[in-house]
Order: C-alpha cells, then sequence, then structure tokens
C-alpha cells in the first residue's frame, strides 16, 4: 500500500512537471504565448481539486519516501537508486524557493505571478535563483523519468514504446529550457529598457524589500526544518537497529552449507546481500518482481504471514505454499532457503514471471508435432540461402497456422514444429484448437507451395501428429535460451505419431484420446491399433491423407 501511495502522488508530481515544461516551451514564441498557456496550467492545478490534490501527492511522496529510507535495513544499493534519493532529497531544496516566491506570495501578498515577474527575478533580480530553477527543472523530470521507466519496466508492452519514451524524455526537457531561455533573453532585453523598468515597477504589485526577506527568512527556516527532518530519520535508524539487535538474531541456510546470522527485521534479500551472497532481484527488492523468490525448507512454519502486495505476485507466478519472496518475508527464527533464479537474471526473466506455468506444473494438454517430407533431399540440391529461404517462409506459415489457432509455439527443430495447445484455456480447448491447427497447416502449406513453385522441384509435403496427455509444463533452459515447453510421455508420443505418418502414407496422424476429448468423428477415416514405441498399452488412432479433409469442430 505504502509503495503504491507513493507512486500514484509521484505521477501526480510527474504530470504537474510535464505540464509546467511543456508551458515553458511557449516562451520560443514569445513572453505573452506563456501567460496564455498559463491560465490552462492554472486552470488546472489552482481549483478545489488540483490544489489539494497536487500538495497531497507532493507531502506523501517525500514523507513516504523518508520513511522507504527509514526502513530499509541498508544502504547498499544500485546507482540508479541512490541517485533517485540523492535527487528526491535535493529537490525540495531547490523548490522552497520558487513555491514561496509564487504560489505563496500571490496568496499572501496579492502578488501576480505572471512570467514577467518570475523570470525578472529570476534572470535579474537574482541570477543565482535562475541558475538554481533551471537545475530544479531538469533534475525533477530526470527524477520522474527515472522512476516511471524502473516501475514500467516489468511491463512486455513497456519493451514495445521504450525508444519512443526516451525520445519524450529528451525532447521536452530540451524544448522547455530552450523557451526558459528565449524568454529569459526577453526580459533582460525589456530590464534594460528604463521606461519598461518604471512601468514595471509600477504596474505590478511586487513584494515590498521586506516581504522579499521575509521569503528568504522562511525559505531557510524551512530548508533546516526539512534537514532536521532528515536527521531525524537517520538518526531513528541507528535506535532501531539498536533495538532490533537487542531482540535477537537468527540464521539464514544456504544449499551451498554458507550460513549468516542477522538480525530480526532483516529480510532475506537483505542477509544475502549484506554477506555477498549472489541473489537475484531485478526491481532492487522493491516487490514488483519475482526474481528474488526462494523455497522455503526448515522454519517455513515459522515465518510471518505474507503481506498483501507480496500475496499478489506469489498468486500471479502460482506459487507453491514453501516458496516467498525473498525481499518481503523478515525471519524470526532459523531457516533454510534456496534461491530459484539464476543471481544474473535480468528484465527477461521478470518479464516472463507472469506465467503460472513458469515454475513447473502438471497440465493436461495437446500437444503437435509437424515435419517436411524429405526435405534433406531437398536441401541437398539447393544453396545455402535458398534453404534459409524456404525454411523461414515454412516457418512463417506453420506458425501463422499454429497462432491463429489458439496454439503456443514451442519450437522449431530443425524443419519440424512443435506446437502446445490447451495451456491456458483447458485441455478440450486445446485438443480441438489443435485440429484446427492441423487443418490450418495444410491449408497453408497449399498456398505456400503455389507461391514456391517456381523454387521448388516438387511442393512441400508436411507429416503432422496430435496427441493429448498429462506433462509437465515450465519454464526450462539456460540464459536466453529459457522458454515454456512441456516435457513427459505425451509430448514423446505426439511426436511419435508424427513419425508413422511417413508409414501410414498420410498427413495427420490423430490419436483416440485426442479426438474423444475434442468430441470430433472420425470414424470415415482410416483407424488402426497400434503399439506406441515406449507405451506398454496400445492406442487408437485415425490417419487422414489429408488435413484439410477434418470435420468442422
Amino acid at each position: 500500500m505504502v509503495r503504491t501511495i507513493r507512486l500514484y502522488g509521484g505521477l501526480v508530481l510527474f504530470v504537474y512537471i510535464l505540464t509546467h515544461l511543456l508551458n515553458h516551451v511557449l516562451g520560443l514564441h514569445s513572453i505573452e504565448a506563456m501567460d496564455e498557456g498559463r491560465k490552462a496550467f492554472l486552470a488546472m492545478w489552482r481549483n478545489p481539486i488540483g490544489t489539494p490534490l497536487l500538495y497531497l501527492s507532493l507531502s506523501s511522496h517525500m514523507v513516504l519516501s523518508l520513511w522507504g529510507v527509514y526502513q530499509r535495513q541498508h544502504l547498499h544499493m544500485k546507482f540508479w537508486e541512490m541517485a533517485q534519493l540523492l535527487s528526491g532529497l535535493l529537490i525540495p531544496f531547490l523548490l522552497i524557493l520558487h513555491i514561496l516566491g509564487t504560489r505563496f506570495a500571490h496568496e499572501i501578498y496579492g502578488v501576480d505571478d505572471n512570467y514577467v515577474y518570475v523570470l525578472y527575478a529570476l534572470v535579474v533580480h537574482n541570477i543565482d535563483a535562475g541558475y538554481r530553477q533551471a537545475i530544479l527543472m531538469v533534475l525533477g523530470w530526470v527524477h520522474g523519468c527515472v522512476g516511471i521507466h524502473y516501475w514500467l519496466r516489468y511491463k512486455p508492452a513497456y519493451e514495445n514504446y521504450k525508444s519512443l519514451a526516451l525520445a519524450f524524455a529528451v525532447v521536452i526537457p530540451a524544448l522547455s529550457m530552450a523557451g526558459y531561455y528565449v524568454a529569459s533573453l526577453e526580459v533582460m532585453k525589456l530590464a534594460a529598457d528604463p521606461q519598461w523598468l518604471k512601468s514595471f515597477f509600477g504596474g505590478y504589485n511586487l513584494p515590498t524589500a521586506e516581504e522579499a526577506q521575509d521569503i528568504y527568512r522562511l525559505e531557510t527556516v524551512i530548508q533546516f526544518a526539512f534537514a532536521g527532518v532528515i536527521s531525524v530519520v537517520i538518526i531513528g535508524r541507528w535506535v532501531r537497529y539498536a533495538i532490533q539487535r537487542w531482540q535477537g538474531t537468527f540464521k539464514v541456510t544456504y544449499p551451498n552449507g554458507k550460513a549468516f546470522r542477522a538480525i530480526k527485521g532483516t529480510s532475506l534479500l537483505d542477509v544475502s546481500h549484506l554477506n555477498n551472497m549472489p541473489h537475484a532481484a531485478v526491481c532492487g527488492g522493491k516487490g514488483r518482481c519475482s526474481t528474488c523468490r526462494v523455497r522455503v525448507g526448515k522454519g517455513l512454519d515459522h515465518l510471518p504471514e505474507s503481506e498483501s502486495e507480496e500475496r499478489k505476485v506469489l498468486i500471479r507466478i502460482g506459487a507453491s505454499d514453501n516458496m516467498r519472496l525473498a525481499c518481503q518475508t523478515y525471519p524470526i527464527t532459523d531457516v533454510e532457503v534456496t534461491p530459484l533464479l539464476p543471481a544474473k537474471s535480468d528484465l527477461k526473466a521478470a518479464r516472463r514471471e507472469h506465467s503460472s506455468i513458469s515454475q513447473g506444473q502438471e497440465r493436461e494438454i495437446a500437444i503437435l508435432f509437424a515435419d517436411i517430407r524429405g526435405f534433406t533431399t531437398l536441401s541437398e540440391k539447393k544453396l545455402p540461402y535458398d534453404v534459409v529461404f524456404i525454411l523461414n517462409r515454412y516457418f512463417e506459415a506453420m506458425g501463422t497456422a499454429v497462432e491463429e489457432s489458439g496454439g503456443r509455439l514451442d519450437k522449431f527443430i530443425g524443419d519440424g514444429v512443435m506446437a502446445l495447445f490447451g495451456i491456458d484455456r483447458g485441455v478440450e480447448t486445446g485438443c480441438k484448437n489443435a485440429l484446427r491447427a492441423a487443418r490450418r497447416m495444410a491449408e497453408k502449406l497449399d498456398e505456400l507451395n503455389a507461391h514456391l513453385a517456381h523454387e521448388l522441384p516438387e511442393p512441400l509435403r508436411i507429416g503432422i501428429g496430435v496427441h493429448t496427455g498429462a506433462v509437465i509444463v515450465g519454464e526450462l533452459g539456460w540464459g536466453q535460451a529459457t522458454s515454456i515447453t512441456a516435457i513427459g510421455d505425451a509430448v514423446n508420443t505426439a511426436s511419435r505419431l508424427e513419425g508413422m505418418t511417413k508409414e501410414l502414407k498420410s498427413q495427420l496422424v490423430v490419436s483416440q484420446p485426442l479426438a474423444k476429448i475434442a468430441g470430433i468423428d472420425l470414424e470415415d477415416f482410416p483407424r488402426q491399433h497400434i503399439q506406441v514405441r515406449g507405451r506398454q498399452d496400445g492406442m487408437d488412432i485415425w490417419s487422414l491423407e489429408n488435413a484439410k479433409d477434418l470435420p468442422q469442430i
């Protein structure tokens, strides 16, 4: 809940900064254009809803960020985390004078805080404040962009728009700073005219010298107060650490036999990092991913109950009862843990975790194997480039047929295809979709042969085998070669049925279990009882010369 509130508060602040910077862009045209844009800006933020929302977001984001610093067991963090922390602490010190000189002066002294007034104050009256304002603009924008990037990077869709987001993050402040610079030059030019200065001081309700001094004094007071709050957080960390040491310790044992003691209140992830034990944590231990997950052995029964945020992640990945997120688990007694992902797991691993089958589950699904007949002979008569071209066109056609039928492409093996059906939608739907895919593959093959007629000495022929049964589905592989796949007797049987299409001179072989579950009548096609290698029991199958002859389901 704390992270969610801080996130939403940060998003509101980001929208505020964005609208502010967009207003500055109008300075490329004129100061008058900036003030016209300011009317829309004020309509959005100076109203009974916008003002409380803005200040509530600002205060909650700051308070909860400091609370997060207080709660951390250590301050060992990645560079970007430290940069976010330091920039977040610096921004309030730079922001205070701007708030006091604009909104505060407007509300208390009746100052018309338009762009002429603000720019004069920043680039003529106090140029140091102008430089600070420029730094504040860039720092606030970068802080927001980095925060949003590290929030969105776990979402698969973000990968498609990352380059566009980067361009947006660069162009907006660049144009804004350009507008700020051009408008500043315009005000400096105006300020060089004594007549303009006379009308400026006479026509604007500017703060008096005494009021200006009050603003500067108040800035100093608030800065010291904020520094005091930071000091309280630091001192509070020391006090909490002393109390936790007094409360006792617990021991964490790893699979390699190493064991480390830690004070109560330390998370399992922190225990690993404090003792230089490699442990994956793509999100930095914020509970936004599950790459730090561990399997808990001894001590599981004595672990505190998982909080709502951790439970959501564990449910999403289909975690077993003995699985916990290391970053969210705070033992009070000795425990034995096994990290489940390689320490070098990356964003790809974090994005894959949404699948509930990633850890391995037994599922009853449908499996399809397909292979090109006589392709070895064909490839010997073709140049390597031609072989690659033909195969890629074939894979495109077969892959499209599978995906259009609701299947998951498992892998391409040489000139063969393996596909899975019903992983998420149930075995009945999977069996029906496997048959639809077989028919669609036959149709796609005919289309491909027509397009490649001038490239092929004879049309491509394929054999397809479909079967259903219980398999283990999960993430298998290493590094970049990791993917969701299935293993088990049913997979081997489907592969052997595909191989039998050669003997039966057919394009498709369908197992009786799959046909029964799919509810399809194949009695008009040849049926026989076969012995499948590796299986003690025989199996009835149907063979079809052309998969397009399958009845509609």
